[in-house]
């Protein structure tokens, strides 16, 4: 079996592979600030190229939305991020682990997500203080968009 171009020689799948981000991807970025897990970006940055802002008026393949509790209504903006969002896009809602400053409770996730219109499909490390629930809009309303 052969690694793909984003898979170490071991064939451990890289942070943009487990992401899904291909070369040419728009991404948007919603929520930074320093905490942020930069080997993350990084990563991102490196398959997709640049990683847009929320201001941008393309629609974006993916939403990375940094969230950490007290950061607002997270229904408002899991709303948000969808606006730009392509048909079959995917928002990456991190959040800090638990024990860490600003951890979110993984019911509020499950009570926000399909309140705005997503659904949760799986949940990954994104980093040493950073976990990922990867949100889709379900696929009746894809359909409907």
């Amino acid at each position: 079996m052969s690694a793909t171009a984003g898979q170490a020689a071991d064939g451990v799948r890289s942070l943009a592979d487990r992401f899904g981000v291909e070369p040419d991807m728009v991404v948007m970025e919603m929520g930074y600030d320093e905490d942020v897990d930069h080997d993350l970006r990084d990563a991102l940055i490196d398959r997709c190229g640049e990683l847009v802002d929320e201001d941008t008026d393309e629609v974006v393949d993916a939403v990375l939305l940094w969230y950490r509790d007290g950061d607002g209504d997270l229904v408002d903006l899991l709303v948000d991020a969808l606006t730009p969002l392509a048909d079959n896009g995917v928002v990456w809602l991190l959040t800090p682990k638990a024990g860490r400053d600003g951890h979110v409770e993984p019911s509020d996730i499950s009570e926000s997500a399909p309140t705005a219109g997503l659904a949760q499909t799986t949940t990954l490390s994104a980093g040493k203080d950073w976990g990922a629930a990867r949100l889709v809009a379900p696929k009746a309303a894809r359909s409907k968009r």
